[in-house]
């Protein structure tokens, strides 16, 4: 893959991040993001559950949501293969949890984030063809 194409994938990535986590950042807006997915997955029927959240499970969401918006930030901001690199393996560990929480009851809702995991996983693993340096 050319080095252009690798950065947009890279790029596109952080976006994607950023959208999805930074509801998850303050108690008040992951309350309305929980809120929104647990209406959804009631009224599409969907399997497993998105049971009420302790203080303790407010902030492991609260903390996530800030580092994940910070990572997608410092990715948009300074775009590096390296980087792309680093988020494909934090992809894989995301896609093996959110497998691991699905089969243990959670939502199946999760399951569409788990694509957009392993589709930005497997985009930022692959080869990259950077320009020859003359002198």
């Amino acid at each position: 893959m050319q080095l252009n194409n690798y950065l947009r994938i890279v790029r596109a990535s952080a976006w994607y991040d950023l959208i999805v986590t930074i509801g998850f950042v303050t108690p008040w807006s992951f309350a309305l993001v929980h809120q929104s997915l647990s209406q959804l997955n009631s009224s599409l029927g969907i399997a497993g559950e998105f049971p009420a959240f302790a203080a303790a499970h407010v902030l492991m969401a609260n903390l996530l949501g800030s580092i994940v918006t910070i990572w997608a930030i410092l990715r948009l901001r300074d775009t590096r293969i390296e980087y792309g690199h680093y988020d494909a393996v934090g992809r894989i560990l995301f896609s093996m949890w959110q497998l691991y929480a699905v089969a243990h009851g959670a939502s199946q809702i999760i399951l569409v984030f788990t694509v957009f995991e392993i589709a930005f996983g497997i985009a930022q693993l692959l080869p990259v063809r950077t320009p020859a340096i003359t002198d």
